[in-house]
């Protein structure tokens, strides 16, 4: 979308309903991830839990999407189509999803560990979820997007990590996409400014190699150059004074993880 949607408390507060579905389904997930699981079977099950609780799933025929989850494992970057792909010990998924409650709309990743996977893969899905927060901490009324988006760069920077600049974060609420895009790479002061009622999505997505990307010919599967791994994790934040309002945390999601 070309045009910037601010929202009233009492929309964002309609668009923080719906995220709290989502961070249920992506807790429900965070439990089935699991090896021997194919990716097909938790985007049946998302459908079926976002229908459960009166929503609709955000991606499912977005632009033609076929999906209600995009599900990319290893050098996918995003949007992945879920298959018959087994996940086995070693791997890691990013399962993005969004909901739509009551015209409102969520979106969210996480990049999961499946079973034991490499000190080297866990590198990378910590710095990438920590450049997160690093950006997170940015999202404040009066600042800028170059603001989120250099605190992004400079965290990941001494990895030597690729940074993909493809694809980016965005506004989000009303649409699935709406303005200012949110890169992660950026000059401090540079950009959109950020104003209360804008509701933004920033979602790292940082590979272990260069940060080229490759476009598949199924026309949404995105992947690194190099074939070495990617991690992308998001999260959506309300612009307010003073503080990050984060919309949907990651509080359920690993409480989860931290009893498997």
């Amino acid at each position: 979308m070309s045009k910037v949607y601010y929202k009233t408390v009492e929309e964002i507060e309609q668009v923080r309903e719906s995220a709290d579905v989502l961070s249920q389904l992506l807790a429900e997930i965070a439990g089935l991830v699991k090896p021997g699981i194919t990716t097909l079977s938790l985007d049946k099950f998302a459908y079926d839990f976002i229908k459960d609780h009166k929503g609709t799933p955000a991606f499912l025929n977005y632009h033609g999407f076929p999906y209600s989850l995009c599900i990319s494992v290893n050098d996918q970057i995003v949007h992945g189509f879920p298959s018959d792909y087994v996940l086995k010990d070693g791997d890691i998924v990013s399962v993005d999803g969004g909901v739509d409650l009551n015209g409102f709309i969520s979106d969210s990743a996480y990049t999961f560990a499946v079973g034991e996977i490499s000190a080297e893969a866990q590198q990378l899905l910590d710095v990438t979820k920590a450049s997160l927060y690093a950006g997170i901490e940015q999202a404040v009324a009066g600042k800028r997007v170059g603001d989120i988006s250099s605190a992004v760069q400079e965290y990941v920077a001494p990895y030597k990590y690729g940074i993909v600049r493809e694809l980016v974060g965005h506004g989000v609420g009303f649409h699935l996409h709406e303005k200012p895009e949110v890169p992660n790479y950026g000059k401090r002061g540079s950009g959109p400014k950020l104003e209360e009622g804008l509701v933004i999505c920033i979602e790292p997505m940082i590979n272990a190699g260069k940060s080229g990307v490759k476009f598949w010919d199924d026309g949404w599967t995105v992947s690194t150059v190099d074939g070495k791994l990617s991690a992308h994790f998001e999260q959506m934040v309300a612009i307010r004074k003073g503080v990050p309002d984060v919309l949907l945390n990651f509080e359920a999601i690993e409480k989860v993880l931290d009893k498997k």
